[in-house]
This record gives structure tokens, sequence and C-alpha cells, in this order.
């Protein structure tokens, strides 16, 4: 029997974040803290992503809320799949409790998310260079504004990236087939790592033609947000990238069983969780990434304040 705290929290991002989706100003979420009877601890974070499939942070609280601050290891492992954010923030709090670790994870690149359109290409000219460090990856959304001045921001923004770069375009899945197209095209010669979920989530078979023309690696971002929908294309054998969003994507002991049976080409990215989430996704991509890709957390300068000082102050209010 383990007791459960709840801190719900609200975090204002530093600007808005500009996606196909729209724009999102805050990040709001959870952290949850389990206790067992040995006065042990163990933290989770449920930061829900409705636009992706999760449930909501209401339906989150609400479940939550029907435990009435107690609840067993029957209920962290049978708990629905309606509730993948609560699966790994609850799974994650108990596997802290059982076998703590004060190591960190391992140190690993991360993807740096520029701001979108043509702020991407002020913050590249007043940043210094060394502050991305050696061989840098970057990620920009596009599908936001129209296509024409996209791809001319995008020619200015390949001219100022530093040496030895690489860049990710993210679709939010907000292209057509013929802008997903023109998009390649431009692509053709420059360092493009790959294409994040150029189509709409329904239109597979665009999805999988696009990767098979070969020009720019697709990665599947919407499309495999939870475990489900993730069995579901392993089986159909993707070719290209998945993009594992950890904190949305449901029990993590589940994904580490499709990991082990399909070894898939795995990219973690961030929901902009916590430093508790984030902990939680990075042990996980320590263990499930094979390939040496910058991992997708690199979006700290989108907060005014550090993760671990947010947290330390969440749980001291609450």
């Amino acid at each position: 029997m383990y007791r459960l705290r709840l801190h719900p929290y609200e975090r204002p991002f530093r600007q808005p974040l500009q996606t196909h989706h729209g724009p999102w100003t805050r990040r709001r979420g959870i952290l949850l803290q389990l206790t067992d009877a040995q006065q042990r601890q163990g933290f989770g974070e449920i930061a829900p992503l409705p636009e992706f499939g999760s449930e909501s942070l209401e339906a989150a609280l609400d479940v939550c809320q029907r435990f009435q601050g107690c609840l067993t290891d029957a209920d962290i492992l049978n708990l629905p799949d309606t509730y993948p954010a609560c699966q790994f923030a609850l799974e994650s709090a108990r596997e802290a409790l059982v076998n703590p670790s004060d190591a960190p994870p391992p140190p690993a690149a991360y993807c740096h998310l520029l701001p979108s359109g043509e702020a991407a290409l002020q913050q590249l000219e007043t940043t210094p260079s060394q502050y991305w460090g050696p061989s840098p990856s970057f990620k920009w959304k596009i599908a936001i504004a129209d296509l024409d001045q996209e791809q001319h921001w995008f020619g200015q923004l390949l001219s100022r990236l530093p040496a030895a770069s690489q860049l990710r375009l993210d679709a939010n899945a907000g292209l057509t087939w013929e802008e997903a197209q023109q998009w390649l095209a431009a692509c053709d010669g420059h360092p493009i790592e790959y294409l994040e979920q150029p189509l709409p989530v329904k239109d597979r078979e665009g999805l999988l033609a696009l990767q098979q023309q070969g020009l720019v690696t697709i990665a599947l971002d919407e499309s495999v947000a939870n475990l489900w929908d993730l069995q579901d294309w392993l089986k159909q054998g993707w070719p290209g990238i998945f993009i594992i969003k950890a904190a949305i994507i449901g029990s993590p002991r589940r994904l580490r069983q499709l990991c082990r049976e399909f070894q898939p080409d795995l990219v973690f990215s961030s929901v902009f969780e916590t430093a508790i989430g984030r902990q939680a996704a990075l042990r996980l991509a320590a263990e499930l990434q094979q390939k040496p890709r910058a991992l997708g957390f690199g979006v700290g300068s989108w907060f005014n304040e550090t993760d671990e000082a947010f947290v330390e102050h969440q749980l001291a209010r609450n």
C-alpha cells in the first residue's frame, strides 16, 4: 500500500510555443509522491498532452483523486490505457521508490528547440556558437505560416546554423501531400536529420510513401503517441524513426517489452515536463534508444526558471 500526494502545477512559457496545433502558453501538470510503509518515497509526473491523444489534466486529476490518497501495486499496474500520462507517472514513481538511484541518467546530447518562424533566425544570430556545443542538433517547427514564407526563412536558417549542425523539421501532422513533397525537395542536399510527422495520423499510406521515396528520413510522432499505435506501426514494419514522448505514451513496463521485441529506431522527446518527468524519461532513453541521436529535451530555455528550482518550489508549497 502506498500513500499518494498530488501537487498540481501551472508553468508559463517564456514565450508562446507556436505549432500547427496552435499556440501553447503554459504547461500544466501534476507532480505526485508515493510513500510506502517503510517511508520510502518515489516521485512521478503527470504531464498530459490531449492534442496528442492523452487524457486531459482534469481527467488525470479525477482518476488520481478516486484513490483517496491510498493505492496498491495492482491499482498502479492495472490503470486503464485511457490514462497513459497517469500510467507513466505512477509506474515511474513506483520504480523510483522500489529501486532508488541517486545516479543521474548518463549524459546525452540534446536537440535544441528553436522558436518557430523568423524568431529562429534571431536566436541563432544572437547566440554565440559555442553555446550550442560541437555538432549541435536543432528542431524547427513548420506548417504554421505560409509555405513560401517558411521556405524563405528555412533558406536563411540553414545559412545561420553552426558548423556540423543537423536540423530536424517538425510539421506536427500539418502538411498536405503536395506541401510535403515541396519540403522534401527543399531539404535535398542539406543537413536534415529527419522530417517529423509531415502528414496527418490517418494518412498511413502517405507517410509510408514519403519514407519509401528515400529523400529524407521520416519520423513518426503523433502517429505513435500511445502504446497501441506504436505497437501497430511496429508490427507493420515501419522503416523510419519513432519519436517517443515517454510522459504520454503509457506504461514504461510495456514500452520496454515492445522495444525488446522489435528493436526500433527511437528518439525520445520532451513534452515540457519538469525535472521529475524528464529524469524518468531520460532513464528510459538510456535503456532503450539504441542509436546515438540527440534527445529531444533541449527545451530549458522556454521557461524562466530551471526545472529543479521549479520542482523544489512546487513541492515545498503544497
